[in-house]
């Protein structure tokens, strides 16, 4: 059946994520990534926190969350993490979740690479199928921000984000999701993203055809080998190569 729809991962796929490039602030002899600093100055203005009680609080409500809600894969909204670190810090001040949520967003922002050419790469895809965002990410408008800014947003028929929909990738209602709102069959679609896991073994658990994009991926075919699920359809390095391989694919029917 021809594809009438392509849905994309965000982080790594449409844009980079420079995880490797976080910045880090000296303190006490310590290298302290710089958004923690954020986040512990914010808290500073309400409240006196010692910085390693911050950071050891952080670690475990991280670690509780993700043993209580992402190894079922249930999104944890970044504003429940930070209430649940300032109720665990003894904390009363209900803005503070939110204020701390704008503070983290704008450093993982600024760790955002857009690459100027998917612009164009949507646009051209779009005039032939519909384009869909189907992102694990704990606050939906950072999501559509960063779309936005990288000239992403205009092209897409549907935007899925795990914080609005609860559930994270590679569960089979974030791909229903994305797929209602483009009124497209799974064996009309296919999902572009650079996670075996999430992307290609959740897409194709549905019937979905899976495009892997290895971009940012350190040693693609050691990591495909390793892969136990079923292996994408197609790996591919650039999303510049999608509208060919859409019409090919669209030949072979």
């Amino acid at each position: 059946m021809p594809i009438r729809a392509v849905v994309f991962d965000l982080f790594d796929t449409l844009v980079d994520l420079l995880t490797e490039e976080i910045p880090f602030e000296e303190h006490d002899g310590r290298r302290i990534p710089a958004f923690v600093m954020r986040l512990h100055r914010l808290i500073g203005e309400v409240a006196k926190v010692d910085l390693l009680e911050f950071m050891q609080v952080n670690r475990d409500v991280d670690a509780e969350l993700r043993e209580s809600r992402h190894s079922k894969h249930i999104e944890t909204p970044s504003q429940l993490r930070f209430a649940r670190v300032i109720e665990r810090l003894g904390i009363d001040d209900a803005s503070l979740p939110q204020r701390m949520v704008e503070t983290h967003m704008a450093g993982v922002r600024a760790q955002v690479r857009e690459l100027d050419h998917h612009p164009e790469v949507l646009s051209e895809l779009a005039r032939n199928v519909r384009i869909g965002l189907c992102s694990n990410f704990t606050h939906a408008p950072t999501a559509v921000a960063v779309l936005e800014s990288a000239g992403l947003h205009e092209h897409m028929h549907a935007v899925v984000v795990s914080e609005a929909v609860g559930i994270r990738k590679p569960r089979s209602e974030i791909f229903e999701a994305v797929m209602d709102e483009l009124d497209v069959a799974p064996e009309e679609t296919l999902h572009v993203g650079d996670s075996l896991s999430a992307d290609v073994g959740g897409a194709a658990a549905l019937g979905i055809r899976t495009a892997w994009i290895t971009r940012r991926v350190r040693d693609p075919g050691e990591k495909l080998h390793a892969f136990v699920g079923t292996p994408p359809d197609w790996c591919i390095a650039d999303l510049a190569e999608l509208p060919d391989l859409l019409l090919r694919s669209d030949a072979e029917q």
